[in-house]
């Protein structure tokens, strides 16, 4: 005698007392778990350009301050370094630095009292660090979905 198989079992519908079920096997992680350097990454990034809240804020204060214009629309630097270079070895706190009290000498600007700037320092770093860590591909980004 045959045994008929039995259809699986659909998993139940979440509710407020179950959690939802884990993304599929095949869904793409949304974060680098880690920076090259083995730290954990300031920034989330999907599809190499598509970045959580924070690090767009960063994008955003990046284009606001005109940063590109002297380090370049890829961050590949200009009459400014490359801070895709410079930021593989910049601590956060040398950066923070940099940016807000300027190195004159070589013709960066102090942006400590830049409102927009000293406000979003951090999400400014998550995004520059995550173009220098290769986690970020594209200069321009969008939001996560």
């Amino acid at each position: 005698m045959k045994a008929t198989p039995t259809p699986a079992a659909k998993p139940p519908a979440a509710t407020a007392e179950t959690p939802a079920a884990a993304p599929a096997a095949d869904a793409k992680p949304a974060a680098a778990a880690a920076t090259p350097s083995g730290g954990a990454a300031p920034y989330k990034v999907v599809d190499g350009y598509k970045v959580d809240p924070e690090t767009m804020k960063g994008f955003r204060t990046w284009r606001a301050a005109a940063c590109d214009r002297c380090h370049g629309a890829n961050q590949e630097g200009m009459v400014g370094p490359s801070l895709i270079d410079s930021l593989k070895t910049l601590s956060k706190a040398e950066f923070v630095t940099t940016v807000t009290q300027g190195r004159l000498e070589k013709g960066m600007p102090s942006f400590g009292q830049a409102p927009n700037v000293v406000g979003n320092i951090d999400q400014l770093y998550a995004y520059l660090k995550g173009r220098s860590d290769g986690a970020i591909t594209k200069a321009h980004v969008e939001a996560m979905p």
